[in-house]
């Protein structure tokens, strides 16, 4: 089958495009899952709608707020470049520049970590962390949801038709706060997570005052666990807590046997993550 290759200028154009290809397009960001799916055979696209050029797509704003506006084509390379952003979300910055080698980071998104719909993506458990939100265009118009909110299962959306991921949304920080992801994996840096967690904080005066915890690569979608957030929240993230909040994200899990991990290793690993993640997010928020 002969592949159509677009690259259009302006959203609007793209969403035209990506809608008219009636399910058999495929949108093009990084490219870094797309082309290798099409050699292996995986996907073959009648259509392929390359949104790099778009500017709203490609580029990092910091909103009045003092939020973040990340487009769903930026490069992990670009996100680490940034010079406020690493600073301001840590974990999310280091958890994208976790996909694949240096020279992957210079085209890999984190719009195409999420919109690929692996369970085990690392820039997601992190955005999940964040309470970050994406910007979703379609033939219908613009909605918003929470990142947590975009997997349906390994490979599926929960968008509709001609829907496209515009941008991730960060909201802004409260004085004490940070974040840190961290992954288990079996070999080399550039292998899968057997799994991934990240965590968000808010500490004062040594109390943690709000939390969110995001794991990875231990269910068909990646989970927000708000048990675990809740053991963490009002304590001195004293080792009682972190044990609470440890058994809340194993008991969450729901994984399978494979080449990377069993279901009882990848439960343990979850809790364990989760007490180093913890502490590395509340350094960094200088509450430890």
């Amino acid at each position: 089958m002969d592949v159509q290759y677009v690259a259009p200028k302006t959203l609007d154009e793209a969403i035209r495009a990506f809608a008219a290809a009636a399910g058999s397009g495929r949108i093009l960001a990084g490219g870094t899952d797309l082309l290798v799916q099409m050699r292996n055979g995986i996907v073959s696209p009648g259509t392929i709608v390359d949104i790099k050029k778009i500017g709203e797509l490609t580029s990092i704003e910091e909103t009045k707020d003092g939020g973040f506006r990340i487009g769903a084509a930026v490069s992990g390379m670009v996100l680490r470049e940034h010079p406020r952003l690493s600073k301001v979300w840590p974990g999310v910055v280091e958890a994208a520049n976790l996909i694949g080698s240096t020279q992957v980071q210079g085209r890999a998104t984190p719009g195409g970590n999420l919109c690929n719909g692996s369970p085990a993506g690392d820039s997601v458990p992190a955005m999940v962390a964040a309470a970050a939100t994406v910007t979703i265009q379609g033939p219908n118009g613009r909605r918003e949801m929470a990142v947590e909110k975009v997997p349906k299962g390994p490979g599926r959306l929960n968008l509709e038709p001609g829907e496209i991921v515009v941008s991730f949304n960060l909201p802004p920080r409260a004085k004490g706060s940070s974040d840190a992801y961290l992954r288990m994996i079996p070999r080399t840096e550039m292998d899968i997570a057997v799994v991934g967690c990240g965590v968000s904080l808010t500490m004062d005066k040594g109390t943690c005052t709000a939390a969110r915890v995001g794991l990875g690569a231990v269910a068909p979608t990646v989970l927000l666990v708000e048990e675990a957030a809740k053991a963490l929240i009002g304590s001195k993230l004293d080792e009682a807590a972190l044990a609470k909040a440890a058994a809340a994200c194993s008991a969450a899990c729901r994984p399978i046997d494979d080449k990377r991990g069993t279901i009882a290793y990848r439960t343990k690993v979850a809790g364990v993550l989760l007490k180093r993640t913890a502490l590395i997010a509340a350094e960094r928020a200088g509450g430890k």
